[in-house]
């Protein structure tokens, strides 16, 4: 394989996110780091294994994206809430952070939540189209053949390393691939990476120091996990 091949072969889609920049519109399509405003009528903002509230992180609409990955193509709305200790591991759903998925819009309304304790500063989310997004070198989702051409590329001079012909997108996206700060993790038997929430210095966001939360779904049970690393 060549560079132009190898970059077809990993190329996925994705949808990017950029902080401010536009009024906000208080609608169930738009989406928002540090304030979650959707829920259904029973529900709060959830307290984390301490009994303290978490803080909104991350509301997610889905309509009206560019690009969605096929495993939520029956979702309308994600929103994400942490706890100010953020979980350091591979970490299941409702265990110091909590992700609610909503199908439909039918008993979804506007609640006015906040937790005052909150560093995080509220904005609307921006998006554009990603047409390729690529992995880090150090993403288990490589393919074994590939990363061989690419030693192979290397070994022969025609490249000094892999990030010669990549360039990979930072910041908050849903699709495409995870952009590991260290080296990249294997989430499980059917868990697939679906979005990413990167350290925000406009949101004032800074995750533990400079990195990134990812988030992956599993295809078989809907059940999600919680991943961060940083630099």
């Amino acid at each position: 394989m060549n560079e132009a091949q190898i970059k077809s072969a990993l190329a996925k889609k994705a949808t990017q996110f950029t902080t401010g920049g536009l009024k906000p519109t208080n609608s169930f399509t738009e989406s928002w780091i540090g304030r979650v405003y959707l829920y259904h009528e029973n529900e709060e903002i959830p307290l984390d294994n301490d009994g303290e509230l978490m803080l909104p992180l991350f509301q997610l609409c889905l309509n009206q994206l560019p690009f969605v990955p096929e495993i939520l193509e029956q979702s309308k709305i994600i929103t994400v809430f942490i706890s100010k200790k953020f979980p350091m591991d591979l970490t299941p759903n409702e265990n110091n952070w909590v992700l609610r998925e909503y199908k439909n819009l039918d008993n979804i309304v506007i609640k006015d939540l906040k937790n005052d304790a909150s560093f995080i500063k509220p904005f609307p989310l921006s998006n554009t189209l990603i047409e390729k997004d690529y992995p880090v070198w150090e993403d288990p989702e490589i393919p074994n053949d590939i990363s061989n051409n690419i030693n192979q590329l290397e070994d022969s001079g025609i490249i000094d390393s892999y990030y010669d012909i990549i360039e990979n997108n930072y910041g908050h996206k849903i699709g495409g691939y995870a952009t590991y700060c260290q080296s990249g993790i294997d989430f499980g038997d059917d868990f697939e990476f679906v979005f990413q929430i990167a350290s925000d210095e406009k949101a004032n966001l800074n995750i533990v120091d400079g990195g990134n939360i990812y988030l992956a779904k599993n295809r078989t049970t809907e059940d999600w996990v919680y991943y961060c690393d940083f630099y």
